[in-house]
């Protein structure tokens, strides 16, 4: 169950860098003074990577708590 608990936290950590460069993306954007449109459409895809990170940390997280119950 050791590898069960490693493969999620390493999950979870790509996850939570994942959440680290949404933040950057967003700023990023707000800085740059794009229209209203553009703004827009930049955070839509950052919305859509922000879900993705979201959801690998979680099952990173379900496999530590897993390795850990079945271990």
């Amino acid at each position: 169950m050791q590898v069960l608990i490693w493969a999620g936290a390493a999950l979870t950590l790509i996850g939570i860098g994942g959440l680290g460069y949404c933040v950057l993306k967003a700023m990023r954007a707000r800085r740059s003074g794009l229209d209203d449109a553009g703004m827009r459409a930049e955070l839509q895809k950052v919305v859509l990577l922000n879900t993705v990170a979201l959801g690998v940390s979680a099952l990173g997280l379900m496999m530590v708590v897993a390795g850990i119950a079945l271990g």
